[in-house]
């Protein structure tokens, strides 16, 4: 009868294996702890998108307050280090820009987080007669 066990040779090749392949595991794994803090800024620049937008979609079509507004300069959003800016536009009914009124109204919201990145909302608030 043969006895139970690995041998020396075993015992070192999988040593050198592991050795071989934990760095092939890890790092990736590291990349993606340090970067697991995307999620949450991602998710606060949205919801001081929407946050914004809700301000203005309080409004009827024919409310100075959604007059069309050329994109405004960055400012200081609610929470310290976000930027926002916006744009209200007349567009036509393939939401492209236009110089008449045409019933439609497009909204922009860009939020600016610290790190650089800006991610954007947009809104068409129609007219109805």
């Amino acid at each position: 009868m043969k006895p139970k066990g690995f041998t020396l040779v075993e015992v070192i090749l999988v040593i050198v294996m592991v050795g071989i392949l934990l760095p092939a595991i890890v790092v990736p794994f590291v990349a993606s702890v340090r970067g697991s803090g995307k999620p949450e800024v991602v998710n606060t620049a949205t919801t001081l998108a929407h946050q914004k937008m809700e301000e203005f979609m309080k409004f009827d079509y024919g409310d100075s307050a959604l007059a069309p507004v050329p994109l405004t300069a960055y400012a200081n959003a609610d929470i310290s280090g976000y930027q926002w800016q916006w744009e209200i536009a007349l567009v036509d009914s393939g939401f492209t820009t236009s110089a008449t009124d045409r019933g439609y109204k497009r909204i922009l919201i860009r939020v600016r987080v610290p790190d650089s990145d800006t991610y954007e909302i947009y809104s068409v608030v129609a007219h109805f007669p």
